[in-house]
């Protein structure tokens, strides 16, 4: 329970929730109880699945109509049960005393209508004041959030914003009314790391000009130590574990927490053996893109430089990542490498054999030499064939193998080899998770018996204990295979954990490159530096005394 000194601004008691399917019924919360401190900070944690938005829309009362809540469910906002107010009295809290920031701000944000005009019509929604004023308030709040030139994007669209910039808008919106409680759902998933930090220091410094709660739910672990006081650890939509943060992360009690606090990428890849040959290697690569801009009258044509006379080598067995923003040119030089777009200068090199100046017709050993897993695998996988097919899809267009039997047992091995059950090869790509799914993604890669492999982000989509797998998986059949991989990725801790050197990118230019364990730990650049602040830095910025507790 909390001390006499804490004030309780909302009670949650025995909160559960269903929904009916054809098979039966879907328990996704179960009995979940905490209570959220005045101006402090309550982090939900789990895994996808594990209840914690569901949660969150059950105190807001947002969940769908098919959903049902247990009658013993109790949520208590400054002295108010929230469960069985008519919807006219929730929407008024909505918006005002309570707000919540979405995961994803271009779906949540409408695209037919102005930043300026979003904000406006949550101002005029809870507050009487003539449209100019409130237009006068959406431009403070713009300028609040710290979106750089605040009057011009009060009239522009979302689609025209970055996403930092669509997540500034999404916080200014649910600020606009000064709540009591800011509720953020996942807040920073989509956000490159730098983007993150400020987000988080944005939430931060709000939250203490306001004094609001914020009830913060992720899967980030970093995050989660940075910015709250107490955190509640959530698994198959029960709480089990809670306390103050720091005191969790340095001694937790629960088998699942302690798996998810071990789950965080650790330790460093072993040292290469000798002087190994050279796998695939750029030298002053450079790929220009034209673009078009005006009318159709006066159409325009510029040079946009994507990748600037970039070096790179990657030796058989090595592991080099490519860190960066959005923007930063990564994916671009990765994609030009292995010639999935045309370079417009430099040489690359696969093995002995220049690559940069052959026609496309004329790669095709170079497919079967080279492979590529994407981020998302759900999206790469086509849902419409079969385990089997999507594996062996290689195997029939380079047409390896002499028969089906023969590409059906090369399937197996290379399911075994992403330890996946062969049995799975009549499956859909839905009937799994993600995962599963990304293994499946690896095993369509292994299959080819590639020397060099393309991860373009990998696990990002993941949680951080199948992030884990995937991690030691890719360590597994890099020295088992002596496979070459260049690994594009924003998380730095997986950097770390897998790869041998690394560059850095800004602006399609190289700003810093060397061993992952120097340019990572001693970054010699400003922009370096911010990388590495913004991925490891774990201090809170408010200390917390061991006397305080909650419910």
């Amino acid at each position: 329970m909390s001390t006499n000194l804490d004030q309780i601004l909302l009670k949650a008691k025995d909160i559960e929730v269903g929904f009916p399917i054809i098979e039966g019924f879907v328990h996704a919360v179960r009995g979940v109880s905490f209570d959220i401190i005045q101006g402090k900070t309550l982090a939900l944690v789990g895994e996808s699945g594990s209840g914690k938005s569901v949660t969150a829309r059950a105190l807001m009362g947002m969940l769908s109509e098919r959903a049902v809540v247990g009658k013993n469910a109790l949520v208590e906002f400054s002295g108010e049960q929230l469960i069985g107010l008519p919807e006219e009295r929730l929407q008024k809290i909505r918006g005002s005393a309570i707000s919540m920031i979405f995961q994803e701000p271009m779906t949540s944000l409408n695209p037919l209508y102005t930043v300026g005009s979003q904000i406006m019509e949550s101002i005029l929604a809870h507050q009487k004041m003539p449209k100019k004023e409130a237009r006068l308030s959406a431009l403070r709040l713009l300028q609040e959030v710290r979106i750089p030139r605040p009057e011009a994007r009060l009239d522009q669209y979302p689609h025209q914003l970055s996403g930092g910039q669509r997540q500034r808008v999404m916080i200014a919106l649910a600020i606009a009314n000064e709540p009591k409680l800011l509720i953020a759902d996942e807040p920073t998933t989509a956000l490159d790391v730098t983007i993150q930090a400020q987000i988080l220091r944005l939430i931060k410094d709000l939250q203490a000009k306001y004094g609001m709660s914020v009830l913060l739910i992720t899967h980030d672990l970093n995050v989660v130590r940075k910015t709250s006081e107490h955190i509640c650890v959530m698994r198959n939509g029960k709480i089990v574990e809670r306390g103050l943060t720091e005191e969790v992360f340095t001694n937790p009690k629960h088998p699942y927490t302690k798996h998810l606090i071990q789950s965080e990428p650790k330790g460093t890849p072993p040292p290469l053996q000798g002087e190994p040959p050279t796998s695939l290697q750029g030298d002053k690569v450079r790929v220009v893109f034209k673009i078009r801009h005006g009318s159709f009258f006066k159409r325009k044509t510029e040079d946009l430089v994507a990748v600037n006379d970039v070096s790179i080598k990657v030796r058989q067995s090595e592991s080099v990542g490519v860190v960066g923003e959005s923007g930063s040119g990564k994916t671009t030089l990765g994609l030009a490498l292995i010639r999935l777009i045309s370079s417009q200068g430099g040489e690359i090199l696969f093995g002995d054999r220049r690559i940069d100046n052959v026609e496309r017709k004329d790669l095709r050993d170079l497919r079967t030499s080279v492979q590529v897993v994407f981020q998302d695998p759900f999206s790469s996988l086509n849902p419409r064939m079969i385990v089997r097919q999507i594996v062996a899809e290689g195997l029939v267009v380079n047409n390896i193998g002499n028969s089906d039997a023969d590409r059906d047992e090369m399937v197996r091995i290379a399911l075994k080899d992403v330890q996946m059950d062969p049995d799975v090869m009549d499956r859909f790509p839905h009937e799994f998770s993600g995962g599963q799914r990304q293994r499946i993604a690896i095993a369509r890669a292994m299959v080819m018996k590639p020397k060099f492999v393309l991860l373009d982000e990998p696990t990002s989509a993941l949680d951080l204990s199948i992030q884990a797998q995937i991690i030691d998986l890719l360590k597994d059949l890099r020295d088992k295979h002596k496979l070459s991989y260049l690994f594009i990725s924003h998380d730095l801790k997986v950097i770390k954990a897998l790869c041998h050197n690394v560059l850095v990118m800004q602006h399609g230019n190289v700003v810093e490159a060397g061993p992952t364990d120097q340019v990572l730990v001693k970054p010699q650049k400003e922009y370096t530096k911010a990388l590495v602040n913004a991925a490891f830095e774990v201090v809170s910025d408010q200390p917390q005394s061991a006397s305080q507790s909650f419910n």
